[in-house]
Parts: C-alpha cells; structure tokens; sequence
C-alpha cells in the first residue's frame, strides 16, 4: 500500500470515530470535583457545629441532673427537681446510661456502684490562663494520665495554680415568688452570706465563707418562694490575679476589653476555648475554674 493512500485511509478513519465520539474531546473532572468537594466540606463544617452545640448542652443537662442528685437526693419520686431534669434528658435524647452515670456520681459513685475518689488538677492554658479542673474518678491514674495528655495536646501544661484562686461557698436560688433582689440580700445576709449577685431569669447567686456554705443553703431553702438551685464550694480567681487589659502580654484575643473577659466570652474569642470544651467533654470532671471573670 503506498504511503498517500495509507494517510488517506488513516484520515477518514479517524474522522469518522471522532463525528461518533464527540464527547471524548470535553471530558474534564476537575471543576465537578471541586464542586462536590466544597460542598461536602460544607456539610461537615455544619454538621461539626451541630455536634458541638449538642454535645455542650448535654454537658450541661448532665451537670444538672449530678447537682440535683447531690443536693436532693437520687430518687426522683423525692426530687422533683431531678425528675424534671430526667424528663428532659430523655426528650433531648440523652441515653439512659449517662443519666445514670450522673445521678450516681451526684452520690459520690460510679455507675458500677464504686466510691468515686476526688481530684484536683492544676494547669495553665493557652493564652496563659490559670486553671483548676476537680474531678471525680474512680481510677485517679487513668483520668490523671488522660487529662495530662489532653492538657499538652492543646499546648498547656501542668503546674501550680492554686495560688491564684481561693475556695468560696456558692448557693444559686431561684426566686419563683417574685421576690426583688433586696429581698433576697436581706434574708441572704442574715443567713450568712458575704455578697449576693442578679443572675438571670430569677437567679440569684450567693457567696459565702467555704464553711457557711451548707448554712447559708440550708437557711435560703426555709424561705418561702425561693428554691437552691445548687450549693457547693468552689474556686474564686483572687482579685489580683484576674485577666485584665492591663496584662496585654497575657491576653492575646482578649486585649481591647475594659473589663475582665467573662468565662463565656473568653471561651468564645478562642485561647482556652477548644481544651476547656474538651475537658468538659470528660466524664470524670465536675468543674474548671479560670482565673477570668465567670457569669452563670
């Protein structure tokens, strides 16, 4: 076969398999891909909020059902406070194992019914905020090794804090009868109490000597038209310890405020905001105390 003929026929053929596969010459994946994938980055993005807004009021839902428990008593038929929790853990979703768990360790165990033995951690997080985090555990080296590898993970670390803060009895009371907040003040000072604060919705918040703590509660409990919400000694920043503006190598995000950072706010502009979420994720702590400004 000669060569011109050879090329004549290798021409037609080709042309006439390019007419009957048009499609192969705009075959291109890139931009699909790169739609589906920002798409679905989309979604997991969301979904991650989601989670993590659930994941926070079960927290907080499973810290009050353990403060009711504690303060009450664990059965519900005689808590009513602890009954109404229950009912809305279980329309929430809540498994019944956790609400267990936190009705049992408000007694001091376990679920398995073992003693739960208390624990306190001292640690400094980023962006060098002092931090005392109370556990209670029924195996203190377990939980000790988690939270130290949780603490470094984050960038923190674990060293001496306590003598930034000092112990305070807290009562928060709900007034359901109406009452003002000098009605309050009065009958809370003559209970004990060094200093009441207006919360929201009704709240009022009690500090008191570590050692009046039951007192105060207990006398704030005989008043009619106000209910304890919960009662227990805690861990107060001292004054000259707190975050303020003046500390601007300290703060990071915090520099700009005329005031000392709420817990919430210092949680939202980020610094301690991942670990302490973390931290409170862990079934085995009760509370982290900071040395900024905390609001119920």
């Amino acid at each position: 076969m000669s060569s011109h003929l050879y090329r004549t026929l290798h021409h037609r053929h080709t042309s006439a398999f390019l007419r009957k596969c048009p499609l192969i010459r705009s075959f291109s994946s890139q931009r699909v891909l790169l739609s589906g994938h920002n798409r679905w980055s989309k979604i997991k993005h969301d979904k991650a909020k989601e989670d993590a807004g659930k994941s926070k009021q079960r927290s907080a839902l499973t810290e009050e059902i353990r403060a009711a428990a504690k303060l009450h008593g664990p059965d519900p038929t005689s808590n009513p406070r602890l009954a109404s929790l229950i009912t809305i853990a279980k329309k929430s979703g809540l498994p019944k194992t956790i609400i267990d768990g936190a009705i049992a360790r408000g007694t001091g165990k376990s679920l398995s019914g073992t003693a739960l033995e208390p624990l306190t951690i001292e640690a400094m997080l980023p962006p060098s905020i002092a931090a005392i985090i109370e556990c209670e555990t029924d195996n203190r080296l377990r939980t000790l090794a988690d939270l130290r590898y949780l603490i470094k993970e984050f960038g923190g670390t674990m060293t001496p804090t306590g003598h930034l803060f000092e112990r305070v009895g807290r009562v928060v009371v709900l007034s359901e009868a109406g009452l003002s907040a000098g009605d309050v003040f009065d009958v809370a000072i003559e209970a004990g109490a060094t200093d009441v604060e207006e919360g929201d919705a009704g709240e009022f918040v009690i500090s008191t000597e570590p050692q009046e703590t039951a007192a105060v509660a207990e006398g704030m409990g005989n008043v009619d038209g106000l209910r304890v919400l919960s009662s227990e000694i805690v861990w107060a920043p001292k004054e000259e310890s707190r975050l303020e503006e003046k500390n601007s190598e300290i703060l990071g995000d915090f520099v700009g405020m005329r005031s000392p950072p709420s817990f919430q706010e210092a949680k939202n502009m980020g610094g301690a905001n991942e670990i302490v979420d973390k931290l409170e994720e862990d079934a085995s702590v009760q509370s982290v105390y900071l040395n900024v400004s905390r609001r119920l």
